[in-house]
């Protein structure tokens, strides 16, 4: 059967606006005008009136973690309770008050952020946390990922003491007497990840339908995904089998592309020799490149920098592999026919994988590799070159923005800070960008995502930095949808809305290449329609 889409203004993402479309079996086989839509009408065709909705193709996550996503959605959601220690001290408690918990069963939340408290400027302690309950073990972790923090419970059952040896790649803080504050950086956090029950095979396809059912109301059909070490208990098979038990069921409904997070070269060969590697899969479910997690973040200082913090003169951050490690892995990777994506902040850490990446594309050349730099933040203009003359995919995080603008010139100095977050260099140096959220790191809202790259300000208007590598409407667009397939090497299947492609695509009550900037966070998704199938429409 043959669906007829007509009256609207569909931003076909490569070839301009159009004002039709016609879908069968899950692909466009025409788009044009209403009029020749409308000759493809059959008795039985299905026509759809658009009324003058804006209609682009679904938008691309190239960089999240889906099943993270899933399991925070069930946490306590302290980013909404983070304005001070205090709020987020009560946010907990409330939690708590609301569930019916088995003795040591462990409380987590997720989201808050030291640099929003406006009673103290520090992190949390296994104090604070100790105020909100010493009988349950808490574990609560920063918005960004690369710390947590948990409450003296939760350190008894880990086991973790004054005589606890720190660990390579990470770090936990401890106070003038070796006692451990609670507070865990970047490897570390396994110290306590360690304790915590894994879910059981049904709870985890669940975090996953219900991580890609929020995403679909984002407006998002296809994400790339960082899930293997989420629980560090749960091996990468399980997780694989997760994806494809919902695929088979048909109740997957965004499709992905997994970056394989291995830590180790013993796991990557094992998962070689299991016949995994980039590529292999389904439309819906395909594994992607080995990812590897270089250093943590800028807001926990944990970014690794060539040069000392401006304002934490003591630390460069962390770096969680040493160049001899990424030697071994991406030469591995590579060699095996793999795509590598590696989590780089700092510019320290891209200097040494661009170092690694480059002498294993000497060794072992290969035009299409499209290995990447995950978050890209931190650029000098010799990285800005090296990625040029590399041709490396760089996955960049405009919604970041929203937050950094805030601290980037304190942490770094006006100086360094001038070629960061340099979307539209990337684009002049002919430099491939795909454009993601880090979720939940944020909220997967690709129009907040879109706002910031364009306008170069917080969502509520603090700004502009470095106006001049504004993207335009278009240019964010494409970023969260032909340049996302590009990352996965599917641009000829999905991406745009093209004859042969997959008819995933999203319909908005607004066009927003054609309405002030700052109101494209208020656009809404109207729904989400993935291989022609609707899987969200927004009730009113």
């Amino acid at each position: 059967m043959k669906s007829l889409y007509y009256n609207g203004e569909v931003f076909t993402v490569k070839n301009g606006i159009k004002e039709a479309f016609v879908i069968e079996d899950k692909k466009f086989i025409y788009v044009g005008s209403n009029e020749e839509a409308l000759l493809y009408k059959e008795d039985d065709s299905e026509l759809i009136d658009l009324d003058g909705k804006f209609v682009t193709a679904g938008f691309n996550d190239s960089h999240m973690h889906v099943l993270g996503y899933g399991y925070s959605l069930n946490m306590a959601k302290l980013g909404e309770k983070t304005t001070s220690l205090e709020d987020m001290k009560n946010a907990l408690i409330e939690f708590i008050d609301s569930r019916d918990l088995r003795e040591n069963e462990w409380i987590s939340g997720r989201g808050w952020n030291h640099d929003y408290f406006t009673d103290v400027n520090r992190f949390p302690t296994r104090y604070d946390l100790d105020e909100v309950s010493t009988k349950h073990p808490i574990c609560i972790i920063r918005a960004c990922g690369h710390v947590c923090v948990v409450n003296s419970k939760a350190l008894e059952l880990a086991g973790i003491n004054k005589g606890t040896p720190q660990c390579e790649g990470g770090a936990f803080d401890i106070d003038e007497n070796q006692e451990p504050l609670g507070i865990f950086r970047e490897n570390a956090l396994g110290l306590i990840y360690d304790n915590i029950p894994s879910p059981d095979k049904d709870s985890l396809k669940n975090m996953i339908y219900e991580a890609c059912k929020s995403l679909n109301s984002y407006g998002i059909t296809s994400a790339q995904t960082d899930d293997f070490i989420v629980f560090p208990n749960l091996n990468y098979q399980s997780i694989i089998d997760a994806y494809e038990e919902l695929e088979n069921e048909g109740n997957l409904t965004v499709k992905i592309y997994e970056q394989a997070q291995l830590t180790d070269k013993n796991e990557l060969e094992e998962f070689i020799k299991k016949g995994y590697k980039t590529g292999i899969g389904s439309d819906y479910f395909k594994i992607g490149p080995l990812k590897l997690l270089g250093d943590g973040s800028l807001g926990a200082r944990t970014a690794y920098l060539s040069e000392p913090y401006s304002d934490d003169d003591s630390t460069c951050g962390i770096a969680i592999y040493n160049q001899e490690q990424f030697d071994e892995m991406i030469e591995y990777a590579h060699k095996e026919g793999m795509q590598v994506a590696i989590h780089a902040i700092g510019d320290k850490i891209m200097a040494m994988i661009v170092k690694s990446i480059k002498k294993s594309l000497e060794k072992y050349p290969r035009e299409n590799h499209r290995h990447g730099i995950v978050h890209c933040q931190i650029t000098t203009k010799d990285l800005l070159d090296k990625f040029r003359e590399l041709k490396l995919h760089g996955y960049i995080q405009s919604i970041f923005l929203d937050y950094d603008i805030n601290i980037i010139e304190e942490r770094i100095g006006k100086e360094r800070a001038k070629s960061t977050y340099n979307f539209k260099t990337f684009l002049d140096n002919e430099t491939t960008i795909s454009n993601g959220s880090d979720c939940p790191v944020e909220l997967p809202n690709v129009l907040n995502g879109i706002q910031c790259a364009v306008t170069r300000r917080t969502l509520d208007g603090k700004g502009p930095f470095l106006k001049d590598q504004s993207l335009s409407v278009e240019e964010a667009i494409v970023s969260f949808t032909t340049m996302g397939a590009y990352a996965s090497f599917e641009e000829d299947i999905k991406g745009s809305i093209d004859c042969g492609k997959a008819s995933d695509f999203v319909i908005l009550d607004k066009n927003i290449l054609n309405i002030d900037e700052t109101e494209i966070k208020n656009v809404n998704i109207l729904s989400t329609y993935l291989d022609g199938k609707c899987v969200y429409s927004r009730q009113i």
